[in-house]
């Protein structure tokens, strides 16, 4: 039997955590990353150069069975010349649509799905025209990059206008208003070649700075009928798009209905709000590697190939912590029943993600009194 070999742009966390899953599937991996130092790079063939360059590129793509990434910031003119070669998923118009926040927003406005309401910002007299159309608060954020909080400045009254367009006014620009929620929800969907899909439990995410900290799954007081509205919008997204692979939504959980008269036009009457995707394997679903029958990672690799899709149900009760800047000490960890420590081999840094830690029970109050005894060890 020949074992396939699958390419992935980029050799972070995610890159990494897609290898260790597809190992005992029999795969095998090459990766493509500037970075010398990059988390993925010790488990399988690593090309250390960036991503532009051609013939670079038809060395990165000789023998491989097909293409993937492990983020959405390579170049869509790299993932076009590969798909010329072999199959490369999701396919490069996915990863076009959510590399330009405006692009974004108005292929799911397209789909009749919410979003927070939007300006585009080319210069400081279109922000300055745009604060009255969109209110304040607000977030200027660029339309390209920008993660974790990066590439984004909150204004709270018209006059921040100038300082954000001097600190953000070099790059094209789309000003966004703010969406009174209730939480932050994320939902992991899945399409393969032959068009099966399949979807994960809804996702209670917790962010500060900009990061992501904690996620909750199943999230807490999930209705079936919040469950099917958040699986119609990824489900039209995967369809539209074409998708093959693991796509990530982050959601907003707004209040709705007739005392929601506050709230932008487009979200009245929505209890969902698209805030972004992420064609990829994603941070919030990092707990279904313990969590879920199907890790997200196994499910991206089976779409990729066309295997038939895992089954997505919850295996109790998670909580995925992410470590940031710091790392604990593995014993504390790992005394905490149910826990489960994933690092992933870089050099501690402010701000930076250098693991996390996945904690199940078998119910909510179990997993409380976990993330409780997490708490009180590293304070």
């Amino acid at each position: 039997m020949v074992y396939p070999t699958i390419g992935i742009l980029g050799a972070g966390q995610l890159g990494r955590m897609l290898a260790l899953a597809g190992y005992p599937l029999g795969l095998r991996f090459r990766f493509l990353d500037p970075a010398l130092d990059a988390p993925a790079g010790h488990l399988a063939e690593h090309i250390h150069a960036g991503y532009m360059d051609t013939a670079t590129l038809e060395r990165f793509s000789a023998g491989l069975d097909a293409v993937t990434y492990e983020f959405e910031n390579v170049s869509v003119a790299a993932a076009h010349f590969l798909s010329e070669r072999l199959p490369v998923y999701p396919p490069p118009a996915a990863l076009e649509a959510a590399q330009d926040r405006l692009v974004e927003k108005t292929f799911f406005r397209n789909l009749g799905v919410a979003t927070a309401p939007f300006a585009i910002v080319d210069s400081q007299a279109d922000l300055e025209a745009a604060i009255p159309q969109i209110g304040l608060p607000a977030m200027l954020k660029t339309r390209r990059l920008g993660y974790d909080g990066k590439g984004q400045i909150i204004l709270r009254e018209s006059a921040d206008a100038a300082t954000a367009w001097a600190a953000l006014g070099d790059a094209p620009l789309i000003l966004e208003g703010f969406v009174p929620f209730e939480r932050e929800l994320s939902i992991l969907a899945a399409r393969s070649h032959n068009g099966e899909t399949a979807c994960f439990p809804l996702i209670e995410n917790q962010h500060r700075d900009g990061i992501l900290r904690l996620s909750l799954a199943p999230a807490p007081d999930i209705t079936p009928a919040l469950q099917s509205a958040a699986e119609h919008i990824a489900l039209r997204a995967l369809a539209a798009l074409d998708y093959v692979g693991v796509l990530a939504i982050e959601l907003f959980q707004v209040t709705s209905g007739p005392n929601s008269s506050d709230l932008p036009l487009v979200t009245r009457h929505s209890s969902l709000v698209v805030n972004e995707m992420a064609p990829r394997v994603h941070n919030s679903g990092h707990w279904t590697i313990e969590g879920a029958e199907t890790s997200q990672f196994e499910q991206h690799l089976r779409a990729v190939l066309g295997l038939p899709l895992g089954a997505t149900a919850a295996r109790g009760f998670s909580a995925m912590v992410n470590l940031i800047g710091t790392l604990p000490d593995p014993a504390v960890v790992l005394a905490i029943s149910g826990a489960h420590l994933h690092l992933y081999g870089k050099q501690p840094r402010a701000g930076r993600k250098l693991g996390h830690i996945t904690l199940r029970a078998e119910n909510e109050d179990l997993l409380r009194a976990r993330l409780e005894q997490w708490q009180r060890m590293i304070q």
